[in-house]
């Protein structure tokens, strides 16, 4: 009977419009599956498969379709909902082989619930928090049909002029790595072929965030010390990981664009990290090789991309044109294209699609009835995240947490904002489900009467930054403009406040203006929000700034006008009600910088774990001649792993368990962390080690772990910390790694500034 009904639900499932296998069922050995695959197929359906397309000019609709049924489409990027890609799998199962396709997606920060961007999830210092994001992300984007994320963007960065710094998780190599672990573990899931698991695909390999002047698409020239020591180590703990893709990056490396960079794909991800996944060019990447310099013209630069090991074209027009005749003239090899070719069925055999080509889309009577249902989204996740990754800058006179029976004035273009809360790569969030500040004011508040409202200025007045920031296709952002005059908006808004008890006024930037492609030269809050929070503070009344933005910005002047400042970033779905959670005091604020924040841009690049330099600035003679600006305070406006409570802390001195460290052996550290504060809350206490002495500079503190803790009034804990040879190791000037003897310092603190110091020896 159990036979029968096997043999019944295979026959079943072999009748269904469109579902088929490859010519054969996919057994336990993958190679040998693939192998046998790859012998059957055709050049035309190889190349096919190295093409990774979307709906567009370049290729309509109906064009993929023809393609897709001819076997010569490996996947489709940029479309979801179960019904569209029933469609396009069901043309794929009517090509010769029946190859499935896959289908991807830019899932940053959510796919319909919307966490907060990667500089937020990065200010939670929450491990747990990141993971939870990430799988909620999974579970959303499979059940809307997608086998592939492209996530987690894990590029360091040190220039916040540089707009695709929002997508990332900050300055600091430890904490990237970490992150991009925890975040391909949870996309991916314990078993990669499950039904609400993903494929990672970790970006943009190698060294994005390094571009010259933070400007989008630069070059990157670099040094290999520094290149292994600070930017590599992200990329590498997602191949640490297992993820499944990695996306190769725009940009040009010492001279070489990565979609021809055979060192860095070829002999530094397969031959040195084994990488055994999918390489994906970027947007158009492998024709832009032209634009470089490096390819006289699509055909060789189709050559350069399959030679450096580029397996998936994104956007392709060059492998389908060129590679046939590469092949033919033997400029190509056939080992070459299938090696490429292997990659992605290994993918989708990974992804379980020659299993079930509709593993992730299911059944048409399955299909949610409306795809924007209330009950798709992640609320009450989305609204624990967002609180943890809110970071209190100041708060004068204690003047957060607000008080729910005063009249609130909030001020601020960006304050009813939906859109841009939901922040860049917002996937398909929507707008219409997302909480505004001004939103999550009015539900805390339960009472319209006791809040104003005043826009006081817009985002910017400048013409040519509104036509860039609103042209179609460009940036995900639609700027809207109040056309009464600038000085009318201020006037309005300090009546307003005039009004009020206390004012809230919600600045920053659009969030197109932290997007790819949009680079900024300065980094004070554009058009006249300066001059509306001068005129704020004229009016005498205690006034809180919430910032939005996706990238550090240079607010000292308003800091200084400010009583409180809270950095809320693009804070997501229910970001609104999680600002107003922390404004009001039903969460005590947790987190903590993820990067440093310049003065002004002349700082830049700005970042806590430089080297010492010959002459580091001295505090105590601030006239001797050293590494400074000397019309500038010296150091960040706010440093990394800065971060204020509603309680306050204190640190015992640092205990070590030994003055000398073996190189077999485990060094322990602790502290006593406690609420000297009135009521609970979290902080994050870190560690960093700086080595004293080495064959190289080194810098002058290093992140090497942290803990989140809670603590009720009163309370202390003692935080352990253990060190060990791996955790002192370098790469030196001939990438050597290894751990060199002599004085290590270890320094624990709330920030990384504010440390508390000891020293032991490794032997």
């Amino acid at each position: 009977m159990k036979m029968l009904t096997v043999i019944g639900l295979i026959t079943l499932l072999l009748s269904q419009p469109g579902w088929a296998q490859a010519g054969s069922v996919p057994g336990d050995d993958k190679a040998l599956f693939i192998a046998d695959l790859l012998q059957r197929m055709t050049i035309e359906e190889k190349i096919g498969q190295l093409r990774l397309n979307c709906i567009g000019q370049q290729m309509p609709q109906e064009t993929f379709l023809e393609e897709a049924a001819l076997g010569q489409v490996g996947g489709l990027f940029y479309v979801t909902g179960r019904s569209d890609l029933r469609a396009f799998q069901d043309a794929a199962l009517r090509s010769r082989l029946k190859i499935p396709l896959f289908f991807a997606y830019d899932v940053i920060h959510g796919h319909r619930t919307l966490f907060p961007i990667g500089l937020g999830l990065a200010s939670t210092w929450d491990v747990d928090a990141v993971a939870l994001s990430a799988r909620i992300a999974a579970k959303e984007a499979s059940a809307d049909g997608l086998d592939m994320v492209f996530s987690p963007m894990v590029d360091i960065t040190r220039d916040p002029r540089w707009g695709r710094m929002s997508e990332g998780l900050g300055e600091d190599t430890y904490m990237a790595s970490r992150y991009a672990q925890v975040m391909v573990n949870a996309l991916q899931g314990t078993k990669l072929g499950a039904v609400d698991s993903v494929m990672a695909s970790a970006k943009h390999f190698a060294l994005y965030g390094a571009a010259e002047g933070g400007r989008d698409y630069n070059s990157v020239d670099m040094s290999l010390p520094k290149m292994y020591q600070d930017y590599l180590p992200p990329y590498r703990s997602a191949v640490n990981a297992g993820v499944g893709a990695m996306m190769l990056t725009y940009v040009a490396i010492n001279g070489t664009p990565a979609t021809s960079n055979t060192w860095l794909i070829h002999d530094l991800l397969r031959k040195q990290w084994d990488f055994k996944g999918l390489t994906i060019s970027d947007f158009d990447a492998v024709n832009e090789l032209v634009t470089h310099g490096v390819a006289r013209d699509g055909r060789e630069a189709a050559l350069r991309a399959i030679k450096a090991g580029v397996n998936m074209s994104m956007t392709d027009t060059l492998y389908r044109k060129e590679l046939p005749g590469l092949l033919k003239s033997g400029d190509v090899s056939q080992e070459e294209i299938d090696d490429a070719v292997r990659a992605v069925l290994g993918a989708k055999y990974d992804l379980g699609l020659f299993a079930d080509p509709y593993l992730r889309i299911g059944a048409a009577h399955d299909d949610p009835p409306d795809n924007n249902a209330e009950d798709r989204l992640h609320r009450a996740q989305a609204r624990e995240v967002a609180r943890k990754s809110l970071v209190l800058l100041k708060n004068r006179a204690n003047v957060l947490p607000l008080k729910k029976d005063g009249v609130v004035a909030v001020v601020g273009a960006l304050a009813k904002s939906r859109l841009d809360i939901l922040g860049t790569w917002s996937s398909i969030g929507s707008p219409v489900q997302a909480v505004s500040v001004y939103d999550g004011i009015a539900n805390a508040l339960g009472d319209p009467s006791r809040l104003l409202y005043a826009r006081g200025a817009d985002i910017t007045d400048d013409q040519s930054v509104l036509t860039y920031l609103n042209q179609p296709g460009a940036n995900p952002s639609d700027v809207e403009v109040d056309p009464r005059p600038a000085h009318q908006m201020i006037e309005e808004a300090v009546k307003v406040a005039e009004q009020a008890e206390i004012v809230v006024a919600v600045v920053g930037e659009s969030r197109g203006m932290s997007y790819e492609g949009a680079s900024r030269a300065s980094l004070g809050l554009p058009g006249y929000q300066s001059e509306l929070i001068k005129a704020l503070k004229a009016t005498g009344k205690p006034l809180v700034l919430v910032l939005m933005n996706g990238r550090p910005l240079s607010v000292g002047k308003e800091q200084d006008a400010a009583d409180a400042v809270l950095e809320t970033w693009y804070s997501g779905t229910e970001g609104g009600n999680a600002i107003a959670d922390v404004l009001f005091g039903d969460y005590n604020p947790s987190g903590k910088l993820p990067v440093s924040f310049p003065r002004s841009v002349g700082q830049i690049p700005m970042y806590y774990n430089h080297l010492n330099t010959s002459r580091p600035h001295l505090l105590e003679n601030p006239r001797a001649v050293t590494s400074r600006y000397f019309d500038e305070a010296y150091g960040p406006l706010y440093p990394f792993g800065f971060g204020l409570s509603y309680t306050q802390f204190s640190l015992s001195d640092v205990t070590l368990t030994s003055k000398q460290l073996e190189r077999s052996e485990t060094l322990g550290a602790s502290v006593v962390v406690k609420n000297t504060g009135q009521r609970e809350g979290e902080t994050v206490v870190q560690l960093y080690v700086r080595d004293v002495s080495a064959s190289i500079s080194r810098p002058i503190k290093e992140l090497k772990g942290f803990q989140k803790v809670m603590l009720k009034p009163g309370e202390e804990k003692v935080i352990q910390f253990s060190l060990n040879e791996n955790d002192l190791k370098f790469y030196d000037a001939q990438l050597k790694h290894a751990a060199e003897s002599g004085e290590f310092r270890v320094l624990i603190g709330l920030d990384s500034q504010n440390v508390k110091e000891r020293s032991f020896e490794l032997l």
